[in-house]
């Protein structure tokens, strides 16, 4: 229960950061689902939603990763990888992965360092 309240902490930008990338990889996967039902079960309208959803969801990804960016000195190279992971589906999540990681995610990547060291002990 406390790692979902966690999830849900939109207090800093890293965390916000963290929020819409796993939603945008949700809503890539309701989208995956629903052009299924489009193209292979014929299910015409089964994009609509999943797909007006995503590309909002998108939107705010873009609009996000560039606040991130400014927010926490990303440079070009980090932040173009952050707007490039939106494209194929699941991206942003191995972004995210990777960009924690990598000290790229403020105290994201800190409190990933102290459980691993923690863990290792």
């Amino acid at each position: 229960m406390e790692r979902m309240r966690q999830f849900f902490d939109l207090s800093t930008p890293a965390k916000r950061f963290r929020f819409v990338a796993v939603l945008e990889a949700i809503t890539w996967a309701a989208l995956l689902v629903a052009m299924f039902f489009k193209w292979v079960l014929g299910h015409d309208g089964a994009v609509q939603i999943p797909g007006m959803t995503h590309g909002i969801v998108f939107m705010v990804f873009v609009v996000i990763s560039l606040l991130t960016a400014f927010s926490l000195r990303w440079s070009v190279k980090v932040t173009g990888l952050a707007l490039f992971s939106s494209i194929p589906p699941f991206g942003t999540l191995v972004f995210e992965w990777w960009a924690r990681r990598h000290g790229h995610l403020a105290e994201l990547s800190v409190s990933e360092s102290t459980s691993n060291a923690a863990a290792a002990a």
